[in-house]
């Protein structure tokens, strides 16, 4: 099997949901609010949806580590394959999260702050959690936000009977999910988008290696979960 168009596309989807998600939310802090949690929300489910629909036909767009995970565990992909499409995602993240740095970086003063100072405000985009949540509050919400995130998965783009919406049903849960859990976890929902601006933000993000892995282990259950009861109460039964 070549993987090769298929790792591009995990690459360059990936790549795609977190330049444009997390430099949503570096131009709103260097802009003073626009776009507000609504564009921001916006901006990460159009980023996914077109990459989930640009994608679905080569790799089958999974843009996300968990969802990946999820369909290793319902038998949809095989170890060594699944292996490397994780680390194409990551390392299109981390590309990504790295370009961001470059440019915001670099720019003056916008409507509200330099570029540099929306770096530090945001921390180069990255999903954290404040003081006033628990790691195992937000565990609890990275699971059930990606729960939702599985189950349209498996409903819009991996049950035949599905309506052809391509990835746009899968955005929109992104979407909604971060109008809901983004001002408690950053709602990432994908450990690739947890590490790209993680890894690109050096020192402006170097206090939240602590908590990274609640954007490993949430994600990975919900999606996991979501995948396993989808394949099991609603696509075995109606099989038979």
């Amino acid at each position: 099997m070549n993987l090769g168009p298929k790792l591009t596309g995990e690459f360059i989807g990936t790549f795609a949901l977190t330049f444009i998600g997390a430099g949503a939310i570096l131009t709103s802090n260097w802009t003073g609010g626009q776009p507000n949690l609504v564009g921001i929300a916006l901006a990460h489910g159009l980023a996914l949806a077109i990459a989930v629909s640009a994608t679905m036909n080569v790799s089958g767009g999974h843009i996300n580590p968990a969802i990946t995970v999820s369909m290793l565990a319902t038998g949809r992909i095989k170890p060594g394959p699944a292996a490397a499409y994780i680390l194409a995602q990551c390392v299109g993240a981390v590309v990504a999260g790295t370009l961001l740095m470059a440019i915001f970086s670099r720019l003056g003063a916008g409507a509200a702050m330099t570029g540099s100072a929306a770096v530090t405000a945001s921390k180069l985009g990255t999903p954290f959690f404040g003081a006033n949540v628990s790691s195992g509050v937000a565990l609890l919400v990275e699971i059930a936000l990606t729960f939702l995130l599985g189950f349209a998965v498996f409903g819009t783009a991996v049950d035949s009977r599905a309506p052809h919406v391509g990835g746009f049903g899968i955005g929109l849960t992104v979407g909604m999910d971060i109008l809901m859990g983004g001002p408690i976890t950053g709602a990432a929902m994908n450990p690739a988008r947890a590490i790209g601006t993680l890894v690109g933000g050096g020192s402006a993000t170097s206090a939240l290696w602590s908590q990274h892995w609640v954007y490993w282990v949430g994600p990975i259950v919900g999606a996991t979960l979501a995948a396993m009861m989808y394949d099991a109460l609603i696509l075995k039964p109606s099989k038979k």
